[in-house]
């Protein structure tokens, strides 16, 4: 995806008194200024992504899929990842001997993570309930589905939390085949994910990335089974596949750039406030990391920081191409214009680094996911704390919720009546449907209120 046009220009962002011509490494704009309006509008926007020019090639790999199957997933996979995948399902992937040969510490962190995972979304289980009244026995089944597709993204974004974020939660839900779709490296490399795989409940892995593989997951081909909702992030391509293959399968939400809201007050560490902005940043050029704080002082002191700590980075440029493209600092003095304006914002991740964290989280209803308190990395939440990390972004957290059990089940609304209770409402019933000139809905009351015990 090609860098955008910075969030806002590096001069609309004012300069520090007393640095005049040195524009700051985290662009600041202060509430009441045009600069401030102008980014606020962007944010809220940021979420409308740009499928124009993908979808034309997305298209034919869908139809090609669809068409050709197993042949088409390997032409593609050719074509893109030069390589041809066989076989391009596992059923047996070695995801136990795999995490035998991962170090101890590599090994302890996934299971300790997994473990953790899985304990969290115990909590979300829903075993539906029933009732009874006026002689109507009405209820909620919840049932799992029968089959899911996990993306798990390759290349030089190989996440095994990813896999235990996305699967464990179907595991829980009783989902009984998980299938992951992921380019595999086919040596050594591959022994974080197929451990992963393993510790998630994983059932099979289809060895092949982008659109062709939502394709394959979504229609199913000789050796694909066809699932029945697809979740995980990838990149445009992949995004673009999930949105055209809504309606043969449901998919969990289109991904975006990883972001992440700080809202700092005078008791936060600059330090601290930084770290936790480049965490997101180093994700990928166009993550959004943002800062919501008191004073100008405070943006400026987070500013110089995120320079010091870019410069250690390995992944400096990726990290600073971010910073420079959507980072910024909006300065807003005012306690409740601060939850005011990060609750329009709507952000993936959000830390609250103020006094009485809980109070401003009160005040901020649409967050993915809220790190409250300044002793709480978000990096804790993208790996070990519990709750997914697959959040919405975009601002689709308006409508959107962390990945959870209950995105892998169906419910079946139960309704059972006695004669007794049909009697009563026999009235009401078929009243409303001649309401509506449906005189057969009317009728197939009435015949069973005819018809002898």
């Amino acid at each position: 995806m090609p860098v955008k046009s910075p969030l806002i220009s590096r001069s609309a962002a004012r300069l520090a008194p007393g640095s005049e011509g040195n524009a700051e490494t985290l662009a600041i704009v202060e509430l009441g200024t045009p600069a401030f309006e102008t980014a606020l509008a962007h944010l809220e926007g940021r979420g409308e992504a740009d499928f124009e020019k993908v979808e034309p090639v997305v298209r034919e790999i869908l139809a090609a899929v669809r068409a050709e199957g197993d042949e088409a997933v390997h032409r593609y996979t050719l074509r893109f990842d030069k390589r041809r995948a066989e076989p391009l399902v596992r059923r047996e992937f070695g995801g136990a001997d795999a995490l035998g040969r991962l170090s101890p510490d590599a090994r302890a962190a996934l299971v300790q993570a997994a473990e953790r995972i899985r304990a969290f979304h115990m909590h979300q289980r829903d075993d539906g309930f029933r009732y009874t009244e006026d002689g109507v026995e009405l209820g909620a089944r919840v049932s799992p589905l029968r089959r899911v597709g996990v993306y798990a993204p390759g290349g030089k974004a190989r996440y095994p939390s990813s896999v235990l974020m996305a699967a464990i939660p179907a595991q829980v839900a009783g989902v009984v085949d998980i299938v992951l779709a992921t380019p595999l490296a086919g040596d050594g490399a591959d022994d974080l994910i197929l451990a992963a795989a393993h510790l998630a409940g994983v059932t099979a892995i289809v060895d092949a990335g982008g659109a062709q593989a939502i394709a394959a997951l979504a229609y199913g081909t000789a050796t694909v089974p066809r699932v029945d909702k697809i979740v995980g992030p990838g990149n445009i391509y992949v995004a673009c596949a999930k949105r055209l293959v809504f309606g043969a399968v449901s998919i969990d939400s289109i991904a975006g750039p990883s972001e992440i809201l700080v809202i700092a007050d005078a008791s936060a560490d600059a330090r601290v406030v930084a770290a936790d902005l480049l965490s997101q940043a180093e994700h990928d050029e166009q993550a959004y990391p943002l800062l919501i704080c008191a004073t100008r002082a405070i943006a400026e002191a987070v500013s110089r920081e995120v320079e010091t700590q870019l410069k250690a980075l390995p992944r400096e440029a990726i990290a600073r191409v971010a910073v420079e493209t959507n980072g910024l600092a909006l300065v807003i003095a005012d306690r409740a214009k601060m939850a005011e304006v990060a609750d329009a914002i709507a952000i993936e991740h959000l830390s609250l680094q103020v006094e009485n964290p809980d109070g401003m989280l009160a005040a901020i209803p649409r967050a993915g996911a809220a790190f409250i308190g300044h002793v709480t990395p978000e990096a804790a939440g993208d790996y070990f704390a519990g709750p997914s990390h697959v959040l919405p972004t975009g601002g689709a957290v308006r409508y959107g919720s962390p990945l959870g059990v209950y995105d892998f089940v169906t419910r079946t609304s139960l309704i059972r009546y006695s004669r007794e209770a049909l009697t009563q409402h026999q009235k009401a019933i078929t009243d409303f449907a001649r309401l509506e000139g449906l005189e057969a809905h009317a009728r197939a009351v009435d015949v069973r209120l005819l018809a002898k015990p």
